[in-house]
């Protein structure tokens, strides 16, 4: 049986149980919708553009702020892997805000922003940023020196040392930092939006759980959770195989 044989068997017995529990189950419907209620509602949040628009604004939010967060996180990691003093103070506050929730910027975002798309982005990228910076600086330092000694004795140095060197021994290690970040800025995303304004995925979370539309927070939520797995499983996947194939680390 092959995996994904595996994943859709699993994924029929799950729609199985979820039908019966909610068609013999002493709940009503609004507090647990069959799976064909909320399948009927996506359906037609789809078709009327209410959960389709949701969907656009969220996509480029989360676009965006994750490639403000990437472009950031690239350059302070560098920084820090390039300069002692940079990494003996920055480096160490970079360690202390990435312990920190994104979410907990939420009340500065809005006293510094207002309720709107800034403020929601401003949390998506702190979402990402300080997982991306350390990525990139461990990255940057994890590069063999013997790599660094042969360029530097060829007379590579500066700019041309660090893109035909630094960066592409760095890649690997990249890519996984920036599959971490977004996992990070989806999950800041929808909390931003759930608490905030703008019309995305999160906010029409909030609109079903205040409507007491079960079937509508569902449906969101399968969405989501269908976008974060086509970006990990099939973006983020497939470009660290297809990188680990290059650098012939791939174990398969």
């Amino acid at each position: 049986m092959t995996t994904a044989l595996r994943r859709i068997s699993f994924i029929i017995l799950i729609a199985m149980i979820w039908e019966a529990t909610s068609r013999f189950s002493s709940l009503p419907s609004f507090m647990f919708p069959s799976l064909i209620q909320v399948f009927s509602t996506l359906f037609n949040g789809l078709l009327n553009g209410q959960i389709t628009i949701a969907i656009l604004n969220s996509i480029r939010r989360i676009f965006i702020g994750f490639s403000i967060a990437t472009i950031l996180g690239v350059f302070l990691g560098y920084l820090i892997w390039r300069y002692q003093l940079i990494e003996d103070t920055l480096g160490f506050v970079v360690t202390a805000l990435q312990s920190i929730p994104s979410i907990v910027w939420f009340p500065l975002a809005i006293i510094w922003f207002g309720l709107n798309d800034f403020a929601i982005l401003f949390i998506v990228t702190i979402g990402a940023t300080w997982t991306m910076t350390i990525s990139a600086t461990s990255g940057f330092k994890n590069v063999p020196l013997l790599y660094q000694r042969v360029a530097k004795t060829l007379g590579s140095k500066g700019v041309h040392f660090i893109k035909t060197v630094i960066i592409p021994a760095s890649v690997p290690q990249l890519l996984s930092g920036m599959r971490i970040a977004w996992a990070f800025s989806w999950r800041a995303l929808m909390a931003g939006e759930l608490l905030g304004a703008g019309g995305g995925l999160g906010q029409l979370l909030e609109t079903g759980r205040s409507l007491g539309q079960m079937d509508l927070v569902i449906s969101v939520m399968i969405i989501i959770a269908i976008i974060g797995t086509i970006m990990d499983r099939i973006v983020f996947v497939r470009l660290e195989n297809a990188v680990q194939l290059k650098w012939g680390t791939n174990r398969s």
